[in-house]
């Protein structure tokens, strides 16, 4: 009957941006073959950077949209980077870009069982249907964000907007199971 802490792992941050002019994606494909750019099938520009591992898609109207990021500030840095390869490249681009963090996903492993029958029985706001779902959906009201809960002890947090809330939701969920009975240590 051992406690452990929860281990929370930042997997994908999702971050928006805007440069507030209008970009001409036919030149960044010319500048940058390396970029993917099918219009008749998705409007938007795929640039990948290696460092920090990304995908930032670019919009005509100036819109970005960054993935993969490991962190908020991973996140920021690639668009930065993104803006930064941009310039370099002789694409006028005149302001730095606005970024705001749209999501946050993290993999958590509580290190012991759950019972989610009970947990479906005993939690507010959660959701289960194991015909459907194997896990437990479970909505968060401060910080807002959604847990889903394994009988396997892992948990995948998303809908944050900072890191701090991710570790929030995890600990009060963690609490709240602890003090229920609803976690199972071998």
């Amino acid at each position: 009957m051992t406690q452990t802490k929860p281990i929370v792992s930042i997997e994908n941050v999702v971050a928006s941006a805007s440069v507030d002019q209008e970009i001409d994606l036919n030149e960044i494909t010319r500048k940058f073959p390396d970029t993917e750019y099918h219009p008749d099938q998705f409007p938007g520009l795929v640039f990948r950077l290696k460092t920090p591992k990304t995908a930032t898609l670019i919009f005509r109207t100036g819109k970005m949209v960054c993935t993969g990021a490991k962190s908020e500030d991973l996140a920021i840095k690639a668009v930065r980077t993104v803006v930064q390869k941009l310039r370099k490249g002789k694409i006028k681009i005149k302001k730095d870009a606005v970024i705001v963090i749209q999501n946050i996903v993290a993999s958590i492993n509580l290190g012991g069982k759950i019972h989610l029958e009970r947990a479906a029985r005993v939690l507010p706001r959660s959701m289960y249907e194991p015909e459907q779902f194997p896990g437990l959906i479970f909505r968060v009201l401060e910080p807002k964000t959604v847990i889903l809960i394994f009988a396997s002890g892992k948990l995948v947090c998303t809908g944050a907007k900072k890191e701090p809330d991710v570790y929030r939701s995890v600990h009060n969920l963690h609490s709240l199971l602890e003090e229920k009975g609803l976690m199972i240590y071998d």
